[in-house]
């Protein structure tokens, strides 16, 4: 979130990177966990830089030529060290030429798909109101981050939607996995036993509904309505627009800086077409664990 607001606004950073590299934008906590090609390359290229695989996160910006070679390596936000980065990277680039990788057989573990049948929706979160007023550009970038990540419904759950109903098990997900103040960082997400309350109903395409979700420890809480359309069209869901708008309360490890108190989150979800290379994304939750995300 913060190079997007950073680094990658900036449109000298944009053409730099459109016309001399091939971008690339990763988890690398999927890559360096993988065993196949894919990860393979990639643990090469983040050993030959300051973070080692297996020894936690290898998380920043690398710059390797095709077979590899590590050429450049950096984890700040800075435009004009970014920059040095990529300049220094191309005068140490040979351009020699590289066979393709067979990619072989992918870690289905750490390459999930989509469930066949059943449905991508996109999901966007922003605080919006709460924060006390900084002159920080740093501290103001984390306060005007947006949430992303993507919702997967089941086939069988995509079936009962069409029918007008919404499985429990769906809203358990959206409650536990996507309800979430994702907006400064990697949230923690609420646990079964963590659920209050939830209920929905789906009626002539329109659907709304209350959650609760409070924290065992107490320190977080989120109470919200949910309103939304839901549409069908040659026998598949067509349209599928829902926002969750409550009160939040608290942080976790990764989002600290929240306001504070109680302060207003809204959550957004709309229904994936296929067409950006986002949508093929797996949900936070599920990595690693994409049975215990989709159950």
């Amino acid at each position: 979130m913060l190079d997007r607001a950073s680094i990658f606004s900036n449109p000298d950073v944009v053409k730099l990177l459109q016309t001399k590299f091939v971008p690339v934008a990763i988890d690398q906590a999927y890559q360096r966990r993988q065993k196949d090609a894919e990860g393979r390359f990639y643990q090469k290229i983040a050993n030959q830089g300051p973070r080692k695989v297996g020894g936690g996160t290898t998380q920043g910006h690398y710059v390797a030529a095709p077979d590899g070679t590590l050429l450049g390596f950096g984890n700040h936000r800075a435009t004009e060290r970014f920059m040095g980065l990529l300049r220094g990277a191309l005068n140490r680039y040979r351009g020699d030429e590289v066979a393709a990788i067979d990619p072989g057989r992918p870690d289905s573990r750490w390459s999930p798909k989509p469930p066949a049948g059943g449905l991508i929706v996109r999901v966007h979160s922003k605080v919006l109101s709460g924060y006390e007023p900084t002159d920080d550009p740093w501290r103001r970038m984390f306060q005007n981050g947006i949430g992303r990540d993507n919702l997967w419904i089941r086939t069988e759950e995509h079936r009962a939607l069409i029918r007008g109903e919404i499985p429990q098990k769906l809203l358990a997900r959206i409650a536990m996995f996507h309800l979430v103040d994702n907006t400064r960082g990697e949230p923690p997400m609420w646990e079964p036993q963590e659920i209050v309350s939830s209920d929905a109903t789906l009626r002539d395409g329109r659907l709304s509904g209350t959650v609760h979700l409070r924290s065992r420890s107490g320190d977080r809480e989120f109470k919200a309505d949910i309103f939304g359309m839901v549409e069908t069209k040659d026998g598949r869901i067509s349209r599928l627009d829902l926002v969750a708008r409550g009160q939040f309360r608290g942080e976790g490890q990764f989002t600290q800086r929240a306001p504070k108190g109680e302060f207003p989150l809204a959550i957004a979800f709309r229904l994936a077409d296929g067409t950006d290379v986002a949508d093929s994304i797996p949900p936070q939750a599920s990595r690693g664990w994409l049975d215990g995300y989709i159950r």
